[in-house]
């Protein structure tokens, strides 16, 4: 029997990122991926154009019926969009799932690839801050630490996440683009356990950091320790973003979907 993730997401009419993303990436993990729709995105594989959220009640009663019906082994969460329902999550867990200490990854999205809005980031991370305690696993990009965080240094950031009730939290320097290959970093309880280097591969790519969370969450299902999910996500999401394709090829600077299905 597979084991099954609960994923709160958003849809991404382009399939590049958000819930289409969770599926595929957990699905090549091995485990079977379920759904809370957070929102409604309007985005092709370049931008964002708007959303429009769920109702914080409406996803609160999705992840009922998948809690009520299947035995859910973790959670992992991407695009919340309001603070209604970060709220909700954080209730959620303080009301029935934290109980059965179910495993939490946690990928705190501010802004898409592209860079487009997908909520007000102020508000957004005050309300993250009090969903932070409940993570087993936080995978923010560079930005998205310095603003949880209120550190530049990424590696403070990390500390100070973990200070404030995270168990782990995996340090990605993927958008900082003057960085020369991509480190990453992850830090349990505090303390730096693994480090890795992956290419800086060219091009830019759309829902790369969803896929990474979910094969991660994936492979927790799956019953692997934190640090073999991470090296395997890392190995997994590498090959994916090497094939990855779509977008016309006459538009150089278009950003690509990573391919999912691609065997490594």
């Amino acid at each position: 029997m597979r084991p099954v993730v609960l994923c709160f997401s958003g849809l991404d009419p382009s399939g590049g990122a958000g819930l289409q993303a969770d599926i595929e990436a957990i699905g090549q993990a091995g485990a079977h991926t379920t759904i809370a729709c957070t929102a409604i995105t309007i985005q092709d594989s370049q931008q964002v154009f708007g959303f429009e959220a769920c109702a914080a009640s409406l996803v609160k009663a999705q992840a009922n019926a998948v809690l009520d019906d299947l035995p859910v082994a973790v959670i992992k969460s991407g695009m919340l969009g309001t603070t209604d329902n970060i709220t909700m999550l954080t209730r959620l867990f303080a009301e029935r799932v934290i109980t059965d200490q179910t495993p939490f990854v946690l990928d705190p999205v501010l802004v898409a690839n592209s860079g487009g809005s997908l909520g007000d980031e102020q508000t957004l991370v005050a309300a993250f801050r009090e969903l932070l305690p409940y993570a087993t696993l936080v995978t923010p990009n560079s930005h998205e630490l310095r603003a949880l965080s209120g550190e530049q240094d990424l590696h403070i950031g990390a500390q100070k996440l973990c200070a404030q009730g995270t168990y782990a939290v995996l340090v990605k320097t993927s958008h900082d683009f003057d960085s020369g290959d991509i480190e990453q970093y992850l830090y349990v309880e505090g303390k730096m356990v693994h480090q890795s280097t992956l290419p800086r591969l060219d091009g830019e790519f759309h829902g790369s950091g969803c896929s990474l969370a979910s094969f991660i969450a994936g492979r927790l299902a799956m019953g692997d320790g934190l640090v073999d999910a991470v090296k395997a996500a890392d190995s997994w999401i590498t090959q994916t973003l090497r094939a990855a394709d779509v977008p016309h090829p006459s538009n150089a600077t278009a950003q690509l979907i990573p391919n999912r299905f691609v065997s490594f």
